[in-house]
């Protein structure tokens, strides 16, 4: 199933597309949880400058 997600991600005739994978502090216990999105790769850096 990864294959499939990676080959969509590649396609030449579109936009290209970046996976972005944050660590988010919760606050109640202090542990990390992971957040991951698909972004167009001209989003990538506003995506990050977010909380």
């Amino acid at each position: 199933m990864a294959k499939k997600v990676v080959a969509t991600l590649k396609k030449t005739d579109g936009k290209t597309y970046a996976k972005v994978i944050m660590a988010v502090k919760s606050e109640k216990t202090g542990a990390y949880t992971f957040r991951e999105e698909i972004v167009p790769t001209d989003m990538v850096k506003d995506t990050l400058a977010k909380k």
